[in-house]
């Protein structure tokens, strides 16, 4: 199961919220993500919902997965500035950069969150785990 909730007590407005906004058993990160905000619910959370519904996650906001054709649009970056690879191995748990660090490391200086997945893919570094429980 991807998120936390379990599947013995569902949170109902969790599973009616994303069964309102899945688009063909479908549902873009910046969705799920507005849901959590809006219910004031755990991301993780939400992709339990989307668990129990089946419904897939794409558009991955750090460009990892969820995009046609290709799957990934996360390029590499074509040098990573000593300030940031530095802010981004401090980020690492086990060897493993976490979505939510990526985020917060992203609103740190001021760049885009498929910013720092360019500067991951540069320094061969993986992004886990997602905030939705998606990898």
């Amino acid at each position: 199961m991807r998120g936390a909730m379990s599947p013995d007590k569902p949170n109902k407005a969790l599973i009616e919220a994303v069964r309102s906004r899945a688009d063909k058993g479908t549902m873009a990160c910046a969705v799920a993500f507005a849901i959590a905000e809006r219910l004031h619910a755990a991301p993780i959370d939400v992709g339990g919902a989307l668990d129990l519904e089946d419904i897939s996650i794409v558009k991955c906001q750090l460009g990892l997965f969820g995009y046609k054709p290709e799957k990934k649009i996360a390029r590499s970056m074509e040098a990573v500035p000593d300030e940031l690879q530095k802010e981004i191995t401090t980020g690492l748990t086990d060897g493993r950069l976490p979505c939510a660090q990526a985020w917060a490391i992203a609103e740190k200086f001021n760049m885009s969150k498929m910013d720092i997945s360019a500067a991951c893919e540069k320094l061969g570094i993986k992004i886990k785990p997602c905030q939705l429980g998606a990898f």
